[in-house]
């Protein structure tokens, strides 16, 4: 699948741990605000809005604006660059190892 947020965008978003903390209570939580994210999160509101902007950027939350509010919510595609980039190493492994597997049979039965 190819996908137009590359996948070092997608990583570069989650590798913060203060990013993939927000990320993971807008998952957790469906559609959030910035308010709430920030009273769960122990950060500014400037931080966490901040965090939600590169968020959006690699394609991992969306955002609907409600008055004077903007409510986030995680995008169900957001992971796929992530997940294709793992997917073909979980096969390029898998292969290796079961290979060493057999290898190691022939050596010591």
């Amino acid at each position: 699948m190819l996908s137009a947020i590359p996948v070092d965008a997608v990583m570069r978003a989650l590798s913060d741990p203060t990013r993939r903390a927000v990320f993971e209570q807008v998952a957790r939580r469906g559609e959030v605000n910035v308010a709430d994210l920030t009273r769960a999160s122990g950060v500014t509101q400037g931080a966490v809005s901040q965090h939600l902007k590169s968020l959006k950027l690699a394609g991992l939350v969306a955002e609907r604006p409600q008055g004077r509010n903007v409510f986030y919510r995680a995008t169900p595609d957001g992971l796929a660059p992530l997940f294709d980039w793992l997917s073909y190493y979980d096969a390029f492994w898998r292969d290796r190892l079961a290979s060493l597997h057999d290898l190691l049979k022939e050596i010591d039965p």
